[in-house]
């Protein structure tokens, strides 16, 4: 495959099944010790290159990898256009945690909450449509700095509402238990 950002998924997965035909261990089976384990890391390798490029974030985060870069690098603190969301949902996860289990109050919190993450999932969403445009725009004789600020600002946006998610989540299934 190419090194770019913007790639095509059905060549990408017809490109690894094509591969992993080539290099699986079932092939070698009767070979050499050493040839068998060769295979076994092939296909471990291109198993662990094929998850990372079909995940738009992994991708991402790799890009930033090749060019020497870190998304924890300058992204230590909440982005600015979330922090009031951030607030916002863990105060809103706090009063459904202190709620009393089964009392209207707490059905009602968890409503609201459930509501919360289709927004959070809607806001994924959109990030994840502007880092296909950020990866559109690496093919174009890019200017590398700011397409790189662009893509951590992407990618650390989507790794705090993905944590948001994971929170609600993880919130509204207490509170079912409960």
């Amino acid at each position: 495959m190419p090194r770019k950002l913007a790639i095509d998924l059905g060549a990408l997965e017809r490109r690894y099944h094509e591969l992993s035909r080539k290099v699986h261990p079932d092939r070698f089976a009767s070979s050499d010790v050493r040839v068998r384990d060769a295979s076994i890391r092939a296909t471990a390798t291109l198993t662990r290159s094929y998850r990372t490029l079909r995940d738009p974030v992994a991708r991402g985060l790799y890009w930033l990898e090749l060019f020497g870069e870190k998304l924890a690098e300058n992204n230590k603190r909440v982005p600015p256009e979330l922090a009031d969301l951030v607030f916002e949902v863990q105060e809103q996860l706090a009063e459904l945690c202190d709620a009393p289990a089964g009392s209207d109050p707490a059905r009602e919190l968890a409503v609201q909450v459930a509501q919360r993450r289709a927004g959070l999932q809607t806001m994924i969403d959109a990030r994840l449509a502007e880092l296909d445009r950020n990866f559109a725009k690496w093919d174009q004789r890019p200017d590398e700095k700011m397409l790189t600020l662009e893509l951590k600002a992407i990618l650390s946006s989507i790794a705090y509402i993905r944590t948001l998610i994971r929170d609600v989540d993880r919130a509204l299934e207490n509170s079912k238990a409960a």
